[in-house]
């Protein structure tokens, strides 16, 4: 229903902001965006080692920056931007007029330029917009080609730095040291008169030398499965390697798990026993024994499982998975421990026994061996200086970067922006909500009566009837078989006139019909339902005492005097200004001549004698007054009724006059009957539920009579 009534300014309201949507898409520029990906990888391998560990990656430092962000924001850099522009120019034959190139600046470049790192991935997407498309395009490619270049730039000067180095001071302190080794062995040889050594000799140098390595080698391993071995220790709290292999045992044996959980299960059952029960409980005790059994036969299969044969301490068991692999780790480190002091006690053993057998040589041979070892020194490292110079100008020849472009930025066909799909889709979204708040204040601050349901709970009164909308011709009950044949539209007056039987302690003879305001369709209820009331054999009359607007000789076709003006003035009688209509058992009582003052015509005695005698003539006397709000006419008579009947309109009626009026109508100790909603046509299927279709009558009553 606040659909229905507020649709016109909210569907006004969605229309203008799409409207205003496709006003925007149509004179927004367009801006197209083109994309290129680099990847950074090691595929282009170079031929020296020297140019590999140049061109290496490696991993990036945690908690440091990567190799991949680092060349995120060297894309933007004031060198590489500049080489893009250069090599743009140079593509474009100098051209500076073909796309307006003349304005093209570093800042110009990078304020349209993104670089996106593509997730979980060595790919770097460059993305580029600009209102000429294939301008887009040759500028981002001119930009990834540039970053290529400055990539196989910077590995050839790292590659020049390190020859430099190594041709002007590493490579010739390395050939002075090897002379002076050089030099000092030939004048040993020459005083000592020793020319070279035996096999003997050099093998046990060899062999003392390979011992002494394999020394310092297992020493640091021994230190480090030491030094792992005592962190093993204090984590798993491990006494020695036989209570480490029971604790693994007793976590790892299924049978030991099994009864571990059911043991705190009976725990956990034993503590809500305890709180449940007291001390000397018969369960509780049996709880505890069973429980004590269990952890006897617990224990037995503890003692089994372990090394030892005896149980194993509940809190040195390895019974998660973490516990169990640091206990076996501290088991296999013992045992490599144990291992390695074997295999160095060994080495010593033998180092020892050979340094005893070198001493025994002859005492000369030992510089000897000394110059030797330092002339062979010098040579391998003047020989590795040489290889390395050779790799770095290999490297400095070769252009080789750890950039590679996939993929090429492509002249785009359609724009990137503005985005029609999203705006339509914000546009929709924004014009329902704007719809919506519309709607919503609308609705607060219309003060006008909406349902049924609301002038029940507003009023706190009976709702004696919804009343449906009746169509023009049936206005007018001249002829009446319009409205009196038409089912759907006499029931709910049906129904309004049997509730206010039903619902009076006394019988209804005199009702005063009124609203709160012109226009909310009383003289037209007042009509209808006294035609209903006559149609059930109730003998009605119609007294049209609304003396500044009368209608209802208009609705009944009727002339509209004589009536209540001619029998207060004494021009004619009671019996003689009822005037028939066409409806049996329905009469009406006109206004009759329009007075000057009709306030003091419905004060006048004849008016209560009107009454009284209507009453005494008539079932039902139905009484039209002006509304409560224009005057106190309505009070009066309802004073001299049975009560008054309030009829109210949708969206029409006010609410805060509504209240007013039925408060004077209270204060003023007023027989209220009820409230009417009047010209309902949704709500009416709510109240008046069953198909009136089906009882539709085949032959109206006229068509029976003649056929009889």
């Amino acid at each position: 229903m606040v659909l229905k009534r507020r649709s016109v300014p909210a569907l006004a309201t969605f229309v203008a902001v799409i409207g205003g949507a496709f006003a925007y898409l149509s004179v927004a520029p367009r801006v197209y965006e083109t994309s290129t990906r680099l990847i950074l990888d090691e595929k282009q391998v170079s031929v020296s080692e020297l140019g590999r560990d140049l061109t290496h990656i490696g991993n990036a430092i945690p908690g440091g920056s990567s190799p991949l962000a680092d060349r995120a924001e060297l894309v933007k850099s004031q060198r590489v931007l500049e080489k893009a522009i250069e090599i743009f120019h140079f593509y474009k034959g100098n051209d500076k007029q073909t796309f307006g190139e003349d304005k093209l600046t570093t800042e110009y470049l990078r304020k349209n330029l993104s670089v996106k790192i593509v997730p979980a991935t060595n790919i770097l997407q460059l993305s580029y917009e600009n209102k000429n498309r294939t301008l887009a395009a040759s500028l981002l490619n001119a930009v990834s080609q540039a970053m290529v270049d400055y990539d196989i730039k910077a590995i050839s000067s790292e590659a020049t730095k390190v020859k430099e180095f190594l041709e002007n001071k590493q490579l010739p302190i390395a050939r002075a040291k090897l002379q002076q080794a050089e030099a000092a062995e030939n004048h040993y040889r020459q005083a000592s008169g020793i020319v070279s050594f035996t096999e003997q000799t050099e093998s046990l140098v060899e062999n003392l030398a390979s011992l002494e390595q394999q020394e310092r080698t297992l020493t640091a391993l021994l230190s480090q499965a030491r030094s792992q071995g005592a962190s093993l220790r204090k984590i798993t709290d491990a006494g020695s390697l036989r209570s480490a292999y029971s604790s693994v045992r007793s976590g790892m044996d299924e049978e030991v798990t099994k009864m571990r959980a059911t043991l705190a299960q009976l725990e956990q059952e034993l503590l809500e026993a305890r709180l449940r029960f007291t001390s000397n409980h018969p369960e509780l005790i049996q709880l505890i024994e069973k429980r004590d059994a269990f952890r006897q036969m617990y224990q037995q299969e503890l003692a089994r499982v372990s090394s030892s044969n005896q149980a194993v301490a509940s809190n040195k068991i390895a019974s998660d998975e973490l516990s169990q692999e640091l206990t076996s780790k501290l088991i296999t480190n013992e045992v490599e421990r144990l291992s390695i002091q074997k295999k160095l006690a060994t080495v010593q053993a033998q180092t020892s026994y050979l340094r005893t057998r070198l001493a025994q040589l002859p005492i000369k041979q030992l510089p000897l061996t000394t110059f030797i070892r330092q002339r062979d020194v010098a040579a391998s490292s003047l020989k590795f200086l040489q290889s390395k110079l050779e790799e770095a100008r290999i490297a400095q020849a070769q252009k080789v970067s750890n950039i590679r472009i996939i993929e090429e930025a492509k002249v785009p066909e359609l724009p990137a922006s503005p985005k029609k799909a999203v705006i339509l889709a914000i546009a929709t979204i924004f014009g329902g909500i704007l719809a919506t708040g519309v709607i919503l204040l609308l609705e607060l601050m219309d003060n006008t009566l909406r349902d049924a349901r609301e002038a029940e709970e507003l009023l706190s009164l009976p709702l004696l009837g919804v009343l449906p909308r009746l169509p023009g011709k049936t206005l007018v009950l001249e002829p009446a078989d319009r409205f009196l044949d038409e089912v759907g539209l006499v029931e709910p007056y049906r129904m309004l006139f049997k509730t206010l039987e039903f619902r009076s302690d006394d019988e209804l003879h005199k009702v005063v019909v009124s609203s709160t305001i012109s226009g909310e369709g009383k003289s037209v209820v007042v009509s209808h339902l006294a035609a209903v009331s006559a149609m059930l054999s109730r003998k009605t009359l119609v007294i049209d005492a609304d003396l500044r607007r009368p209608v209802q000789h208009t609705l009944f076709n009727l002339p509209p005097k004589p009536g209540i003006t001619e029998i207060v003035e004494g021009t004619r009688s009671f019996t003689n200004s009822i005037q028939r209509t066409d409806i049996e058992n329905l009469d009406v009582l006109t206004c009759g001549e329009l007075h000057g003052r009709p306030s003091q015509l419905l004060e006048s005695v004849v008016m209560k004698s009107i009454l009284e005698e209507a009453a005494k003539e008539y079932d039902l006397v139905v009484i039209d007054t002006p509304p409560i709000s224009a005057c106190a006419d309505a009070s009066t008579l309802a004073k001299q009724s049975d009560g008054v009947v309030l009829v109210t309109r949708p969206s029409f009626t006010n609410k805060e006059m509504l209240q007013r009026a039925v408060s004077e109508l209270t204060g003023n100790q007023i027989s209220i009957l009820g409230v009417v909603v009047n010209g309902m046509s949704n709500l009416t299927e709510k109240y008046y539920r069953y198909p009136d279709n089906s009882y539709q009558q085949t032959r109206s009553l006229k068509s029976v009579g003649r056929s009889r």
